[in-house]
């Protein structure tokens, strides 16, 4: 059967949650998921929401997700496109799926006059680096991920009021 791809919809919040667990068990994350329904309803579908999302149905069963959202880059005066999440069940790799979710935010891409996409992807996972590869995608050289979280978003948002 074929692969079909949608944007998410009220109601897929139980299936993309099952998903995001299932990528942290992947990832060797498996606790690391604090996520619920709730949340996704609102930054998906609420008023505001920023995150978006896109779903591979087969037979019309949920088997893989795109979890993105939109970015900026003030050298190209343009926005971006940031895939934060791509997860396809584990018995439906090597099915299209994938390219299917990747065609399908290259021309969300395309439609929002979007200058590139970026992800990132974990150092051992040699397999998702060979897909990208395939289409067409390369490596960002000399870029270092940084990440500021928690405790330290707290000190640095506090940091300003003893320092004024």
């Amino acid at each position: 059967m074929t692969v079909a791809i949608r944007a998410a919809q009220p109601g897929d919040e139980p299936e993309i949650l099952r998903m995001i667990r299932a990528l942290a068990d992947f990832e060797r994350e498996p606790d690391a998921v604090v996520a619920t329904e709730a949340m996704l309803t609102d930054n998906l579908f609420g008023e505001g929401g920023h995150v978006r999302a896109h779903l591979a149905t087969r037979d019309g069963r949920a088997v893989g997700l795109a979890l993105w959202f939109l970015n900026y880059s003030t050298w190209t005066g343009r926005p971006g496109l940031y895939l934060e999440d791509l997860f396809v069940d584990p018995g439906e790799r090597r099915s299209g799926v994938a390219q299917a979710l990747m065609v399908a935010l290259a021309e969300e891409a395309m439609a929002r006059g979007c200058a590139r996409m970026d992800w990132a992807v974990l150092d051992w996972n040699e397999e998702a680096m060979r897909f990208y590869e395939r289409i067409g995608a390369r490596r960002s050289e000399g870029w270092q991920p940084w990440r500021l979280e928690g405790e330290a978003i707290a000190r640095l948002a506090l940091s300003a009021t003893v320092a004024g």
